[in-house]
């Protein structure tokens, strides 16, 4: 799809320069420094000739038709440059140039034009502002970095051209970090994230895809392309600036717990692309997956020749979810059998700080064959009788010789470089910590979970939309984009949620009646859609016993709320049946990322929600799994599933409601802001009810 970029027949450089320094002359001594076979044209009209090779005007004037134009000249003249591009036939053009978007308004009339004019002309643009790209198989270099990252596996897309430079330098001191693909995003004007996705999914000289990213405009788009490709490859990110929630005011519990980064870790979640924490983490892990097979389990293998460093990186394994293979007794046994006295035979397998290359060996060997071993971490600390090559090369050979992953701990500095070096020869990845390598075993399980998690099994119910569309238009009709408690009853009511018997009372001797019907003991809630959160105000009473506490609770709860909110619209009271209390209270919520839409939260409930932020995300819509894993990840989870003798909770009515909530929303996308707190959930079999709910709806 995108082959004139990485593999074109010829390239123009426009605005190719004579001067050192420019960015023109760095690009052009790329490509050219790169090995490029095909034609290379600079355009320069104040040149006849360049480097050796023969400068044009314009590329209206080259002899044939570049698949790749590579623009890095002054932005205000880029659209021209770019209108010549399209009239020349040339589909595919990197713009260097930066004073677009990133710089002004003007800059960012600028690049509506460039993308106007690439419209026109069927091109594709990679940019503007940005560094470049590389393919190091083609070969191309069409950057103004300091070199080319060595040749390898690893693909990588960033939207700082700066951070790649130093990634790039980082890269040609590394024996064991090359590259396939190197791509500057810049401002994203038309190729992002997914296009280049699609494209390396297919590409045979990519095994891992790596993005540093600052945003993703088009959220849906990324969730469905990602969750596409990371069926085929590993898609590993690092996404900065997602700490920030926003500045967008909100008023739904929902709303305060879900900021940029929960709706970012639930939508990477759903779509198979594993989260990094740091740089160092991004690439420690791409080389991983780069140069090793993947595992078949979580069960890890350590051998070592210090005890520290085993419990280090065992301490690493088990806090992220991985475990020490249970070695079979007779590969115990056989270990036993050469192994000294003072050795540890059990895993980690400790060898002792005398050991020599043959002792690793014969221990990694025995310790690959055995059928309950997933991977191999090999550590080596430098000591007096440590032969650092020999035993580096001992474990290099045995990866060729098995199917599962190793990976190296070769620890220190001085010494260890001659093992490191040699273990990349073999394309078995050291880290400086066993931490390190323990957290790469760890993010290879997670991407096999998540390649091979099931598609979603959407849930659809037989719910009354007209109902739903009734309230929010009347909410519309009387200029108000809250729906308070009373209405959203109709809302929960058309979407099968189940509610205790309520009734809205404008005046105290209406509520007494009603109470009356309903039976004591009841609650009384203030009734406004101005009032959204009732308790800050006082606006809600419990366990009224007769007419007089009623009559009473009313004349309260209105004085509170006129006093507190005096603007506000206040329906009268809510009379409530008193529901039992003795379940548990969650909170199912929603809140409208702009990325990714709807975020359907759940979590425990009542009002010290904001205070535990004991809460899980989901982007809608999702599937039944998704709602049945947001029970388990709660830090309560336990008290869901019963605890010291109290019941389990009824779980398939937390899933009903999530599921309904999610298609609700999913069916709505005008609902911003969403609360059912609390639902109160009874033990297993007696189904949960919905005490509290409201909504906020998108302005219009």
């Amino acid at each position: 799809m995108l082959e004139g970029f990485f593999k074109p027949n010829a390239v123009a450089i426009i605005g190719a320069s004579t001067k050192p320094g420019k960015l023109g002359y760095s690009v052009l001594a790329n490509v050219i420094e790169s090995g490029f076979r095909g034609n290379i044209y600079p355009i320069n009209p104040g040149a006849t000739q360049i480097a050796r090779y023969k400068a044009y005007d314009s590329v209206l004037s080259l002899p044939e038709t570049p698949d790749l134009a590579v623009i890095v000249i002054p932005y205000n003249a880029v659209p021209a440059a770019l209108r010549e591009c399209g009239e020349k036939g040339i589909k595919a053009v990197v713009v260097i140039s930066a004073g677009f978007r990133e710089a002004s308004v003007e800059g960012a009339e600028r690049e509506q034009e460039v993308i106007e004019i690439a419209k026109k002309y069927g091109m594709r643009i990679i940019g503007p502002n940005c560094l470049g790209i590389i393919d190091t198989y083609t070969p191309l270099n069409a950057t103004f970095a300091a070199g080319t990252p060595p040749q390898g596996n690893i693909s990588f897309m960033s939207q700082s051209g700066a951070l790649q430079t130093a990634i790039l330098d980082w890269s040609l001191a590394s024996q064991d970090l090359g590259f396939s693909r190197f791509v500057s995003l810049g401002n994203k004007a038309d190729i992002s994230e997914t296009d280049l996705m699609l494209d390396w999914a297919d590409d045979p000289q990519t095994r891992v895809m790596l993005a540093y990213i600052e945003g993703v405009p088009n959220g849906p788009e990324f969730m469905r392309v990602a969750r596409e490709v990371s069926r085929k490859k590993p898609i590993l990110v690092l996404k900065s600036g997602a700490t920030e929630s926003g500045s967008r005011a909100v008023s739904s519990h929902t709303g305060s717990l879900a900021g940029a980064e929960a709706a970012y870790d639930a939508a990477f979640y759903q779509a198979g692309v594993l989260r990094m924490n740091s740089l160092e983490e991004l690439f420690g892990n791409a080389r991983a997956f780069a140069n090793q097979p993947l595992p078949n389990g979580s069960r890890i293998a350590i051998i070592t020749n210090a005890g520290g460093p085993g419990i280090l990186a065992t301490d690493t394994l088990e806090r992220r979810g991985m475990q020490l293979a249970r070695l079979q007794r007779e590969t115990v046994q056989k270990l036993e059998e050469f192994l000294p006295d003072a050795a540890s035979a059990a895993n980690p397998v400790d060898v002792l700080g005398d050991a020599r290359h043959d002792r690793y060996a014969q221990a990694m060997e025995l310790v690959a064959l055995d059928p309950n071993v997933d991977g191999l971490l090999c550590i080596v600390t430098p000591q007096a009788m440590t032969d650092i090559v020999e035993t580096a090369n001992a474990v290099g050979k045995l990866s060729q010789r098995t199917d599962k992953p190793i990976l190296a701990a070769f620890m220190g500095e001085e010494r260890a470089k001659a093992g490191e070096d040699v273990l990349a020869s073999y394309n078995v990845p050291n880290y400086m910590f066993p931490e390190q390598a323990a957290r790469a075993f760890a993010a290879m399980r997670d991407y096999i979970i998540a390649r091979d998690r099931p598609e979603p099994e959407f849930v659809t119910y037989d719910v009354d939309r007209d109902a739903v569309r009734k309230v929010f238009d009347q909410a519309y009709a009387e200029g108000r984009v809250s729906v308070g408690e009373a209405e959203a009853r109709a809302v929960a009511e058309a979407y099968g949620l189940h509610l205790p018997k309520s009734q809205l009372a404008a005046t105290a001797d209406e509520a007494v009646r009603i109470a009356g019907e309903i039976g004591y003991p009841v609650v009384l809630k203030i009734a406004s859609p101005d009032i959204l959160h009732k308790t800050d105000v006082g606006g809600v009473k419990v366990g009224l016993q007769n007419a007089n506490d009623v009559r009473d609770a009313f004349d309260l709860i209105v004085y509170r709320a006129t006093r507190y909110v005096p603007d506000a619209r206040i329906w009268g009271c809510l009379v409530q049946q008193m529901v039992p209390m003795n379940g548990i209270e969650v909170l199912v919520g929603m809140s409208k990322d702009p990325q990714f839409g709807p975020l359907v939260t759940f979590g425990l409930g009542g009002i010290l929600v904001e205070a535990l932020k004991d809460v899980t995300f989901r982007v809608a819509p999702f599937g039944r799994q998704d709602a049945e894993e947001m029970l388990d990840e709660i830090r309560a989870h336990s008290l869901l599933a019963g605890v010291r003798g109290r019941p389990p909770a009824d779980r398939a009515a937390m899933i009903d409601t999530l599921l309904r909530i999610n298609q609700l929303v999913t069916d709505f996308p005008e609902v911003v802001e969403m609360d059912i707190n609390p639902l109160m959930v009874y033990e297993a079999g007696q189904g949960a009810i919905t005490l509290d709910m409201r909504l906020v709806l998108k302005s219009k």
